[in-house]
């Protein structure tokens, strides 16, 4: 991040106001009568050119700012929502969701501490998060978006976690990409617990179904159930839908809860939680998949 120290801003800001003095002072010093409103129009405008200036250099701290303030918020808040669930602390991981945010913001998370980042799209991360990796070697990358299966080889090579293994053509190119890559990431079944049309997951009751041949047939390893509530249903329901699906697959991990709900996630077990806009802010584009993260 290109540091913008206090002193250039305030330079900025005089050197923009100091103009005012040619637009005012005219006709040895005092403007004509005719032309006092233009000149007020004048001094006005050059004060929010000043503003503006001092604004964008000023807005990289600003966000940076931001960024570790929300994350230490977060932090407390699922340290308090652990606790309260009766579970120790450190239990529930948060997945900081970068997607269509750029790079800066990802380095001024990462100067803050988070090392565990999501994105929804392959090309989009391969394009972020190559050279990130470089001189961040502990960062962890979860894929949180649909996966094609001619990006399942990209997809190998660049993500520690994909949370959206959702059907059975998805599951035979990651086994045979693993067996061949000689790695298989994390792996989670996602699950439209909403049984919404639109929305990707393997239906709730074809579950367990699904979690089994994944294992027997395909000889994958799958971590946990994943979940993305419909926007306008109350989440409980299906977190605790979750759960409940996740014991009768014993299994121990779920990724569910997003900015606005990650606290009633934690109640229902949730271990893994994915935060973008309260923690970056609005995306400055649409989401890419159904559901604000």
């Amino acid at each position: 991040m290109i540091a913008h120290p206090a002193g250039n801003v305030a330079a900025t800001i005089a050197q923009s106001t100091s103009s005012r003095s040619s637009v005012i002072r005219i006709k040895g010093g005092r403007p004509a009568a005719p032309d006092r409103a233009l000149s007020r129009l004048a001094y006005r405008a050059s004060l929010s050119r000043a503003s503006e200036t001092a604004l964008t250099l000023m807005s990289p701290l600003i966000a940076a700012t931001s960024i570790a303030a929300n994350l230490d918020e977060l932090r407390a808040r699922i340290g308090k929502a652990t606790a309260a669930s009766g579970r120790p602390q450190g239990s529930v991981k948060l997945v900081a969701v970068s997607k269509t945010h750029d790079i800066a913001a990802v380095h001024e998370a990462l100067a803050a501490g988070q090392t565990t980042f999501g994105e929804n799209r392959v090309q989009e991360a391969v394009e972020k998060f190559s050279s990130i990796r470089t001189n961040h070697a502990g960062i962890q990358l979860h894929l949180i978006g649909p996966l094609q299966t001619n990006k399942v080889r990209d997809a190998l090579a660049l993500f520690d976690v994909i949370h959206t293994l959702d059907r059975e053509s998805l599951a035979e190119a990651l086994s045979k990409e693993s067996k061949r890559a000689g790695r298989q990431p994390r792996l989670f079944v996602q699950v439209n617990t909403g049984e919404e049309p639109q929305k990707a997951g393997v239906a709730p009751a074809e579950a367990l179904a699904f979690v089994a041949r994944c294992r027997d047939v395909w000889r994958l390893s799958i971590d946990g159930l994943m979940c993305i509530p419909p926007v306008e249903d109350e989440p409980a329901p299906h977190f605790a839908l979750l759960l409940k699906l996740a014991r009768k697959a014993h299994l121990q991990e779920l990724s569910m809860g997003m900015s606005g709900d990650f606290e009633q996630a934690i109640s229902l077990g949730a271990t893994l939680v994915r935060v973008g806009s309260a923690i970056f802010g609005e995306r400055p584009t649409a989401s890419h998949q159904t559901g604000q993260q």
